[in-house]
């Protein structure tokens, strides 16, 4: 193919392009310009108001799953009660956009965490979209409930700040800030109850998403979002955060299998791409934070809200600290050899929270703004050839994409290392399709950008 190049400039809102065009796509060096509007959202994020709700919670003395639902002053029914108050407060911003309500469910004995049938409560705040033709849902958690060393124990005092006041008071300060923003999408704001029995309230919300035949994109867990000490080493770290991700599906079909060793995608899951676009979110609009890719569902002996959406076949990924201190995770209030054990708000950086808040913000509100991702995206694989064939359809849902990015990565680097702009739906590229990873990722004219979509083959 006889290329014809020229430089040119290219310029979105979000990011400016150094362009080298060719025939049919154009090479594109990026240079960070974060989009103003998620920019502003983001300056909203208050320090002082996710240390309020923090301190707010842990008021409630304990948030275990058998708690009172009565007491209103005392419990998990009382804490229940102000998170709902907190979304109404937000909604009354929304134009009617949001809408709250407390998803209740009853969760079976099960002779081990649940002694006998107990209701319990998911309280959410639905951020309906905008456009009408755009079905995509984006769902965004912190777990309400709290334990103590007994995970039994219902009447002790487990203050719970950190795990997880932490990540109900980011969920709680994205739907207060969101709220009043046009999103083409949907977002769920939502304080799940029932992790610490067994992930109950997230098995009941991804039972209810597939049940229902939602279209959900993507399932941020944000689960001790908040500490920055360890207690082991004394070190003390507010610049990275930790996200899980599976590798291979959960759910995975001998179809998938077979696609997955064809192609080498073995760390190329939707929940790694989920993973690697927050970090190019971080990387664009969070100063001083940089994401860590765990490549792992979770840590070991611990679980989290993302798992059943996992398991459902949703794209799901866990938010956590870089360090945990394990003085204030799951122990009883005490001092004990000189040292005071519990989750207490004083523990918590708050500041720290405020960057992992602004992650989830700038990557739920890039993902909402976005077009739908492509479809049927495929890597031809008919001849054999030094250069690269991709073909894919412009979305049927939504906003229509004014471009598309093509993704490509050495097989062994973890990122995507080049992006090229393309109008079109098809590319030939002068690379081996044997020695780089590719994905398309469909973008606006403001240059939001939709999840990457892996290539199947095809001849």
């Amino acid at each position: 193919m006889n290329y014809t190049c020229f430089s040119s400039l290219r310029r979105y809102s979000a990011i400016i392009f150094l362009t080298i065009a060719t025939s049919n796509f154009i090479y594109a060096q990026t240079i960070s310009r974060p989009d103003a509007t998620i920019a502003q959202m983001i300056k909203e994020v208050s320090a002082q108001n996710l240390e309020n709700t923090v301190r707010k919670l842990v008021s409630f003395e304990t948030r275990h799953s058998l708690s009172s639902t009565t007491d209103k002053k005392r419990g998990i029914g009382a804490a229940r009660n102000w998170v709902e108050s907190e979304f109404q407060k937000a909604a009354a911003a929304s134009g009617g956009r949001l809408t709250v309500t407390q998803d209740k469910y009853i969760v079976k004995a099960d002779g081990r965490r649940i002694p006998a049938d107990v209701e319990m409560a998911n309280v959410m705040a639905t951020l309906k979209g905008t456009d009408p033709s755009d079905n995509r849902v984006f769902i965004v958690s912190g777990h309400i409930d709290s334990r103590n060393t007994d995970v039994m124990d219902v009447k002790g005092k487990a203050p719970g700040a950190n795990d997880d006041g932490s990540g109900v008071a980011a969920v709680v300060e994205l739907a207060r800030v969101m709220a009043s923003r046009p999103f083409p999408a949907t977002i769920i704001f939502v304080a799940v109850q029932g992790e610490e029995q067994g992930l109950y309230g997230a098995k009941h919300l991804a039972e209810r998403a597939k049940k229902e035949n939602w279209n959900l994109v993507a399932m941020l867990n944000n689960d001790m979002i908040g500490n920055a000490f360890s207690d082991e080493t004394n070190l003390r770290d507010n610049t990275h955060v930790r996200i899980f991700s599976e590798g291979v599906p959960a759910l995975e079909t001998e179809e998938m299998t077979a696609l997955r060793k064809s192609i080498g995608g073995e760390n190329d899951s939707r929940s790694r791409q989920l993973a690697r676009y927050m970090k190019e979110m971080s990387e664009r609009f969070v100063p001083q934070l940089e994401v860590v890719l765990n490549y792992r569902t979770d840590r070991f002996l611990r679980g989290g809200d993302h798992t059943p959406f996992s398991q459902a076949g949703f794209t799901a990924v866990r938010i956590c600290e870089m360090n945990e201190n394990y003085q204030h995770q799951h122990q009883n209030v005490r001092t004990e050899n000189n040292i005071a054990y519990g989750d207490f708000p004083e523990h918590i950086d708050y500041d720290y929270l405020r960057k992992n808040t602004a992650l989830n913000l700038a990557t739920l509100a890039s993902l909402a703004l976005a077009p739908t991702s492509p479809e049927n995206v495929g890597i031809v694989t008919s001849n054999l050839t030094n250069q690269t064939e991709l073909r894919w359809e412009t979305p049927k849902t939504g906003e229509k994409p004014d471009g598309y990015y093509i993704l490509m990565r050495e097989t062994s680097m973890p990122m995507w290392q080049k992006k090229i702009y393309v109008s079109d739906t098809k590319v030939l590229l002068p690379y081996s399709k044997d020695n780089y990873f590719f994905a398309v990722q469909a973008v606006d004219a403001e240059g939001h950008e939709s999840l990457p979509v892996m290539p199947k083959p095809v001849r």
